[in-house]
C-alpha cells in the first residue's frame, strides 16, 4: 500500500471511505495529481516517484490551522 496526502481547500468534498480517480499532470520536470473533479491537489513528484494507480481509497480527512488534508490508500 501507498499513502499519499492531497491539499484540499473546503471541507466536507470526500470522506473517509470514498473512492476516489485522480489525473496525473505532468510539468517539464515532476508530475501533479488532481482528485477528480477538483477536489484536492498533491504536491509535486519526480519521475521515479510517480502515483502509478488511478483509483484510490480515503483514509481520512485531516484539519489544520493550513487547512484540509485528504490522505489517500493506493494499491501498490
Amino acid at each position: 500500500m501507498r499513502t499519499e496526502t492531497f491539499k484540499m481547500e473546503r471541507p466536507n468534498l470526500v470522506k473517509a471511505g470514498d473512492e476516489v480517480k485522480i489525473i496525473e499532470r505532468p510539468g517539464t520536470s515532476s508530475y501533479s495529481y488532481i482528485i477528480d473533479p477538483a477536489v484536492a491537489m498533491s504536491g509535486c513528484y519526480k519521475a521515479k516517484e510517480r502515483i502509478k494507480s488511478q483509483y484510490g481509497i480515503v483514509k481520512e480527512v485531516q484539519e489544520n490551522d493550513r487547512g484540509f488534508y485528504v490522505i489517500v490508500e493506493f494499491d501498490e
